[in-house]
């Protein structure tokens, strides 16, 4: 069960602005401590076997160079990895090329942080949408994961999209959104753009699937 408050508050999120050889970007980053060591963590998050048990299932060679897909969403290419510490890949989704670059540290208490950037150059959907159209996505990544490391278990995929249309699920993206639409502001944004964007991005994340 989803405590959806405190899934929402366990989460850091920010953004920087940076300049890359691609021009200047922006880079939305997120960070949640987990109850396990660092290396069960890295497994989680390099095994192809373990992955669809929280994410999307995976294919392709997860080696630096190697070419990766997740199903129905973006793939890329492994750019670095430095195991069981990080690792930095492409991250290609209709036309569009970003970056991420995940970083897992061991805390002083035996938890372990999972911090994660995802680098993109604004374009016209950046603008419209604002950080939240990736973001909320990648909130509902690391609530995957918090799940699966309290459980072991594998999501259910039927489970978990009739989650989303629930009221705990509108609810869930509603406050990421929302946190989104404040790291925005705190990034320099005009709050009545970055309050545009954000109902823009709640509204097609919340929009009643399609007939």
């Amino acid at each position: 069960m989803v405590d959806v408050t405190s899934q929402i508050d366990s989460v850091q999120r920010k953004l920087g602005k940076r300049v890359i050889e691609a021009g200047e970007a922006v880079t939305a980053t997120v960070s949640q401590v987990y109850d396990t060591g660092l290396d069960d963590l890295w497994d989680a998050c390099t095994n192809p076997e373990r992955i669809p048990r929280w994410f999307l299932p995976v294919s392709g060679e997860l080696r630096v160079g190697g070419k990766y897909q997740l199903e129905g969403n973006a793939g890329g290419t492994v750019e670095r990895c430095d195991p069981p510490k990080s690792f930095a890949a492409t991250w290609e989704y209709g036309g569009d090329v970003s970056w991420i670059e995940l970083r897992l540290s061991p805390e002083a208490d035996g938890r372990t942080r999972f911090e994660l950037d995802h680098t993109a150059v604004p374009n016209e959907h950046w603008n419209q949408f604002g950080p939240g159209a990736v973001g909320i996505g990648w909130d509902m990544m690391l609530n995957g994961l918090a799940l699966h490391l309290a459980s072991g278990e594998a999501a259910d995929p039927e489970a978990a999209m009739a989650w989303m249309t629930s009221e705990e699920g509108v609810r869930f993206m509603t406050l990421s959104n929302e946190a989104w639409y404040e790291a925005d502001v705190a990034n320099g944004t005009d709050p009545a753009t970055a309050r545009t964007r954000a109902d823009a991005t709640l509204a097609a994340y919340t929009a009643p699937p399609e007939s």
